[in-house]
C-alpha cells in the first residue's frame, strides 16, 4: 500500500523557533561533552542547524512509533557527532532528556558512536565512515520494492567523502534513480588533524556529486530556512537523488570554538560551558 506523506507547508517554517532549537541543541551537546569529557564536540556543533531543520520541519516521524515502516529515515553517517543526534532525539521525545546524562557512561545506551538496536530513532550503527549512504540506498530500494513512500536522508562529514564506498553508493543511487534519497554533506572544511582539502582534494565537491548523477546543490548549512526548504523538496522532480553540499563552520555558535580544530578532541571546562551558554543565549 502506498502511504501519503503529510508535510508542513513551506510557508509555515518558524525561523525563530528553529534557531532557538538549534541553540538549545548546541547548549545540550556542550553540556554532554563536558560531563563525559568526550571528544567530537565541534563536529556536533557544525551540524546542529541541519538536525534542527530536519527533525522539526522535514521528517515524517512519530516518536511514539519509532519503527513505523512508513517513516522517513535519517542516518547519521558521521557517527562521531552522536551527541548531536542523541540530544535531538531526546528533545523530540524519543527517550527522556534525563538519559542524556548517561552519555558515554559504562552500561548506558548512549555510546560515543550510535549503537544498533538500542535507541529508538537511531536508524543504523555508524562511526566507521562511509557506510551510512550505502545503508540508506538499501532502505530506499527496499521501500520501492514494497511500494512504500518514504524518504531517506544521510548526513555525511566532508572527510567521509574520502571513502570509496561513498562513491559506490552514489553511483548505485543514480543508476537506480533513487530520487527519494538525499545526502547532506556537513562541509566544515576540517578533518581530524588537517583541512579537508589538504588531506584529499574534495573541491569542487558539488561538481563531483553532480558528475556522479546527482542533483547537487550548494547551501548555507547554518540557514535553517534554506535547509528546511531544500530537504522538504525531496524528491524534487529531477528524477535524481539529491545532494546538498552544506557549507558549515566547525564549532558553530560559540566564538572561541568556531573553526578551531582543537575542539575536535577537547572537552570544555565548566567555565567554558557557562561562557558558551551565554553566547548561545541560554544563560
Amino acid at each position: 500500500m502506498m502511504n501519503i506523506v503529510m508535510r508542513q507547508p513551506l510557508a509555515e517554517i518558524d525561523t525563530a523557533a528553529l534557531r532557538r532549537l538549534a541553540a538549545r541543541l548546541r547548549g545540550k551537546v556542550i553540556e554532554m561533552s563536558h560531563a563525559a569529557q568526550a571528544a567530537h564536540l565541534a563536529s556536533s556543533l557544525s551540524c546542529a542547524d541541519i538536525l534542527s531543520a530536519a527533525y522539526w520541519h522535514v521528517l515524517n516521524i512519530d516518536p511514539a512509533r519509532p519503527n513505523d515502516p512508513l517513516r522517513d529515515r535519517f542516518i547519521l553517517s558521521k557517527g562521531h557527532a552522536a551527541a548531536a543526534l542523541y540530544a535531538t532525539l531526546a528533545m523530540k521525545g524519543f527517550f527522556p532528556l534525563a538519559e542524556l546524562d548517561t552519555y558515554c557512561r559504562n552500561g548506558g545506551r548512549l555510546a560515543e558512536h550510535p549503537p544498533a538496536n538500542l535507541l529508538p530513532g537511531v536508524e543504523a550503527a555508524t562511526g566507521s565512515l562511509g557506510h551510512g549512504l550505502s545503508l540508506g540506498c538499501g532502505m530506499a530500494l527496499s521501500g520501492r520494492i514494497k511500494r512504500e513512500r518514504f524518504r531517506v536522508y544521510a548526513l555525511l562529514s566532508d572527510g567521509e567523502n574520502n571513502e570509496g564506498s561513498v562513491w559506490e553508493a552514489a553511483m548505485f543511487a543514480a543508476a537506480q534513480k533513487l530520487e527519494n534519497v538525499c545526502v547532506i554533506v556537513d562541509y566544515n572544511k576540517w578533518q581530524a588533524t588537517a583541512r579537508s582539502d589538504e588531506t584529499l582534494m574534495l573541491a569542487p565537491l558539488r561538481d563531483k556529486w553532480a558528475a556522479f548523477g546527482w542533483d547537487a546543490q550548494e547551501i548555507d548549512g547554518h540557514d535553517v530556512v534554506a535547509l528546511a526548504e531544500a530537504m522538504q523538496r525531496v524528491p524534487n522532480g529531477s528524477g535524481k537523488p539529491v545532494a546538498l553540499v552544506a557549507h558549515t563552520v566547525k564549532g558553530k555558535g560559540v566564538s572561541f570554538m568556531e573553526d578551531d580544530n582543537n575542539w575536535h578532541y577537547r572537552a570544555p571546562t565548566a567555565e567554558e560551558v557557562a561562557k558558551a551558554h551565554r553566547e548561545l543565549g541560554l544563560a
